[in-house]
């Protein structure tokens, strides 16, 4: 057996904290909290959209870019919710989820060398494709209670070898809605130092505090943003892995140079389906919003009345608690206790920070469940005050 096996590059990245956590949840019976999919299925139409798909044949390879009505569909999203205007045809690429966007995204446009700005509490495979290319990150914190960024922080992160700024809004973990002035400040540093802009965008629709403005609509971004979102969080329909990337011609065509190498396609019949879900009326999408809403708040109230100090979100499917008020100062070893201390699962923050002072309290939570669920799992988190 050769002595290396792991490409140094990746020597950091073990299993990731979602699947630790969601084994144990398994292994003990614990309510899952942690890792961030639904407990019931997505709208009925769409469902039937994907049995209809398979039951007609389209069950063969798609075509590389993604089935033409997929694609024509995100761009009537982009228009409908945005105004902005992207070609079917060359500005459009389905992918396997957001993450291999993300994956073909790094691969494609940095080189060894290269530096990435992104915020911390980060999201894992967006540092994981930036270490897959070579290239480094630089971090600026989001801090509680609002994580919003330093700008003197953000400028003193980009030199000479930055290539470009990621943007996840709605942010996971955190739950933050970037703002405009946020995003007018970002992208003013983009034009200043010719840097790429790559957006995460995949909590569009969960923006409750705040709307969800795409970097793209920014003075003078559109053609230097790679815009990233999917269908999994919007449907509900997690396991589908649909994604996609908007982008000029010459930036998709290269993403799509990495992107060929990666799954090459994937699930065609749920191609099919994402688009009618794309093409629902507007009472789906503001229903999906108000819902998941009424769930951020059951969540934040019942961590909040457990004791934990609550920085309620303003979008996605996560809310982070401190839990120092209930005299835990180190959330990965809580995370650890929490199934045999009250029979939950949730995520330690403290790895999605660098700077692990920055996070080392802090646990997240996922409300993407069902209202009963929701209500278990706060009665059994009143238990935690009992605990040595």
């Amino acid at each position: 057996m050769p002595e290396r096996l792991l490409n140094e590059r990746l020597a950091e990245f073990g299993t990731t904290i979602f699947a630790e956590m969601s084994a144990l949840a398994l292994s003990t019976g614990a309510i899952n909290l942690g890792q961030g999919f639904p407990d019931t299925d997505g709208p009925q139409e769409v469902a039937d959209a994907a049995v209809a798909a398979i039951r007609a044949g389209h069950n063969q390879y798609p075509p590389g870019l993604g089935i033409a009505d997929l694609r024509m569909a995100v761009a009537e999203h982009q228009k409908r919710f945005y105004d902005l205007d992207f070609d079917p045809e060359t500005e459009v690429l389905i992918t396997a989820g957001a993450t291999e966007a993300i994956a073909a995204v790094m691969l494609s446009l940095l080189a060894p060398g290269d530096e990435v700005v992104l915020f911390e509490p980060y999201y894992d495979s967006h540092i994981a494709g930036i270490a897959m290319a070579g290239a480094q990150r630089r971090l600026v914190t989001l801090r509680p209670p609002d994580y919003r960024f330093d700008p003197d922080e953000l400028a003193a992160a980009i030199g000479p070898h930055t290539r470009m700024i990621v943007v996840n809004s709605p942010h996971n973990p955190t739950g933050k809605v970037f703002d405009r002035g946020e995003l007018e400040l970002i992208a003013e540093l983009c034009r200043r130092h010719d840097l790429l802009a790559v957006t995460d965008e995949v909590y569009e629709h969960l923006a409750y505090d705040g709307e969800h403005i795409p970097m793209a609509t920014m003075p003078g971004m559109r053609e230097r943003t790679i815009s990233v979102s999917s269908g999994g969080k919007t449907f509900s329909f997690t396991g589908w892995k649909i994604g996609w990337v908007c982008a000029v011609p010459e930036l998709r065509d290269a993403v799509t140079t990495a992107k060929q190498f990666l799954t090459f396609v994937n699930g065609a019949p749920f191609q099919h389906a994402i688009a009618v879900g794309l093409r629902l009326g507007d009472d789906y999408f503001d229903g999906l919003r108000s819902a998941m809403m009424a769930r951020r708040d059951q969540l934040s109230d019942g961590l909040a009345a457990a004791g934990f100090e609550v920085y309620r979100p303003a979008g996605t499917y996560f809310v982070t608690a401190d839990a120092r008020p209930l005299g835990f100062d180190d959330g990965m070893a809580l995370c650890r206790k929490l199934p045999a201390w009250c029979g939950l699962v949730a995520v330690p923050n403290v790895v999605f920070y660098d700077n692990e002072d920055e996070g080392r309290h802090l646990v997240r939570f996922a409300f993407c469940k069902r209202p009963e669920v929701l209500d278990e799992a706060v009665e059994r988190l009143a238990k935690l005050g009992a605990q040595p």
